[in-house]
């Protein structure tokens, strides 16, 4: 399978985990979600009135979804990510629908880390390297998947375009590591790793290298530092590796046979259902690698979970998608999804740049 085609696998899961997830969107009563959508949800959905979203259609896109096309479109164009045009696009086409309350915006939600930039950006006039909150949750992760599919084959200028993104509306350092670390993941799977307990070996070889900013003492395989080693460079980097060491633990976990989260669904439960990312990741590296080769699988049982499902098939669809690509994603997912030949054409051209880039 080509790049591009992981590529575009990648970004188009990300979308349709993200749509999937609009109708069921945050409940936290499961025998009310039971209630209200059946044992089983197999697709789109339209919310339920008086709940989140409420009056929009299935096969449509949160807010969230919206900024990352934003993005898509500014890495198609530009050919490169180039941050004055996107943060150009929030300006014109995100900022100016909102208000800075919750139930507001296009997409029926604005969530905190967008909210808290709106009132950097409007109502302070503040310059976009000052808009960053202290919001624990997964968005800038959710959106900078089309810059790991983009830069797939080169690790450092994904760390560096995903990190100096999500600063724009995060600016917890431990967030930024965890979204940094997460599409890190992505990447390498669009580059055709595979999501096993080995895979944090390799990323934890790029920071070794250079290739990654996060800060480790430790040596291959988390060996114990030599007496009169010197402490490594921290001025700039990320305080710990931690984060690139959760895929391969949950990799491990999925294959140890005396571990067993049955139904697959019930990863919400163990990892909890809430919005914050060290909520979410676990969940959907977990249901990833478990469904490798199966997107449809990893993305409902996402779904299925309750809670920030939204967010938890976002990412499961982002990293299942790169595994799978475009050609192992159902139709049905596909063509569901609003204007979904604009969407699909971007994600191809996408994934052409990222092939080109490998070709060079």
């Amino acid at each position: 399978m080509k790049v591009a085609d992981r590529a575009a696998g990648a970004v188009i899961g990300a979308l349709i985990g993200d749509a999937l997830g609009l109708g069921p969107h945050w409940y936290y009563d499961l025998a009310e979600l039971r209630h209200d959508f059946g044992d089983w949800i197999t697709g789109y959905t339209d919310p339920k009135p008086g709940r989140y979203h409420a009056g929009m259609r299935a096969g449509q896109l949160s807010q969230t979804g919206l900024i990352l096309v934003m993005l898509l479109r500014s890495l198609v164009e530009k050919g490169a990510y180039e941050e004055e045009d996107f943060t150009q696009r929030l300006d014109r086409e995100l900022l100016p629908h909102l208000d800075g309350t919750p139930m507001h915006g296009p997409g029926g939600y604005t969530n905190q880390s967008i909210r808290e930039a709106y009132r950097r950006r409007v109502e302070q006039n503040l310059g976009w390297d000052r808009t960053g909150g202290h919001a624990d949750t997964t968005e800038a992760a959710e959106r900078a998947v089309v810059l790991a599919a983009r830069y797939a084959i080169s690790p450092q200028k994904v760390a560096e375009t995903v990190a100096a993104n999500c600063l724009l509306t995060q600016s917890d350092e431990a967030i930024v590591a965890m979204t940094t670390a997460f599409n890190c993941v992505v990447a390498l799977l669009v580059a055709g790793e595979k999501l096993d307990p080995l895979l944090s070996d390799k990323l934890l070889h790029l920071v070794k290298t250079g290739s990654l900013p996060f800060h480790a003492v430790t040596g291959t395989n988390r060996t114990m530092p030599q007496p009169g080693d010197p402490d490594p460079p921290r001025a700039g980097k990320f305080s710990s590796p931690d984060a690139l060491l959760t895929p391969s633990y949950m990799a491990e976990a999925m294959e140890d046979p005396g571990i067993r989260i049955e139904p697959a669904w019930k990863v919400s439960i163990v990892y909890g259902m809430p919005c914050a990312i060290y909520h979410q990741l676990p969940a959907a590296y977990y249901l990833a690698a478990r469904f490798r080769d199966d997107f449809e699988s990893a993305v409902l049982h996402a779904l299925n979970g309750g809670g920030q499902n939204m967010s938890r098939a976002c990412l499961t669809g982002a990293l299942a998608g790169a595994q799978v690509g475009m050609e192992g994603i159902p139709e049905r997912f596909v063509t569901g999804l609003e204007n979904y030949n604009e969407l699909v054409a971007l994600a191809l051209r996408l994934g052409q740049q990222a092939e080109t880039a490998k070709r060079i």
